[in-house]
């Protein structure tokens, strides 16, 4: 199986003392690419050393998250778009609007958004959003930005089955990572609602480690539980899982 990863950030200090043998069971269970969405500043230099490590695995794209976005977010917005201009990015991600941690700056996230929607398009990039409690609020920003102007992934996709109709109605692939495993989780009845056809595979290590391995750090190759999982979600096999969920990852990234 060819896998892609499409939401890892394996730069971060969880994967410090085992990065490489991280890497190398990846690669064992069929990981080919691995796509590292940034968080702010303070990542962008330890994503970059990893794409150094691991080239054409490790794939940077460049983002401020939207829990990062305080007093200070005009000038970490430029600090984007700066590295936009220097560097080759696969994505404008992650962004979006979290309302499940702090709302105070809700605006701010909301202007961060609007202007990495721009960027997205500027850059003809696909955006990775992030829309904890806030789905109704990016969709709503989506649809007042205008159609078939921005292309992308819903990250953990969070919504049921009719929001995973109306996403994948607007031109957006859905996100399945390890949530999908768990019990009583409207993951499931979103990917069947999407159909393979609109579903890229994820982790977000180290977080949301798939059925058996919840609450302990991720890792891409745990995506084979995943793929499992959907297989008996869509009847269809785990190789056709795989293959078609690359298809549509490397189409959306240009790979």
């Amino acid at each position: 199986m060819q896998i892609i990863d499409t939401h890892n950030h394996i730069y971060l200090p969880e994967f410090d003392v085992d990065r490489d043998e991280v890497i190398q069971r990846s690669l064992a269970a069929g990981v080919r690419r691995i796509m590292m969405p940034n968080i702010d500043s303070s990542s962008m230099a330890p994503m970059l050393d990893c794409e150094q490590q691991f080239p054409g695995i490790c794939l940077p794209m460049m983002a401020l998250h939207p829990t990062s976005v305080k007093e200070n977010f005009r000038t970490e917005l430029d600090a984007v778009e700066k590295a936009l201009k220097e560097h080759k990015y696969y994505g404008i991600g992650e962004t979006g609007i979290d309302l499940y941690w702090d709302k105070t700056f809700l605006n701010e996230q909301v202007i961060s958004f609007r202007r990495h929607l721009e960027l997205a398009e500027e850059y003809r990039l696909p955006v990775i959003i992030h829309a904890r409690e806030s789905l109704e609020l990016i969709i709503n920003e989506l649809h007042d930005f205008g159609p078939e102007r921005v292309k992308g992934i819903f990250h953990a996709f969070p919504g049921d089955a009719a929001d995973a109709q109306r996403v994948t109605g607007m031109g957006f692939m859905i996100g399945i990572g390890g949530v999908v495993t768990f019990k009583n989780g409207r993951q499931a009845e979103a990917a069947i609602a999407a159909g393979v056809s609109n579903i890229v595979l994820e982790t977000d290590a180290p977080y949301l480690a798939p059925v058996p391995h919840r609450g302990k750090r991720n890792e891409a190759s745990f995506l084979t539980y995943v793929i499992d999982r959907l297989s008996a979600l869509l009847t269809i096999s785990p190789e056709d899982v795989a293959d078609r969920t690359t298809e549509n990852a490397m189409r959306l990234f240009n790979l």
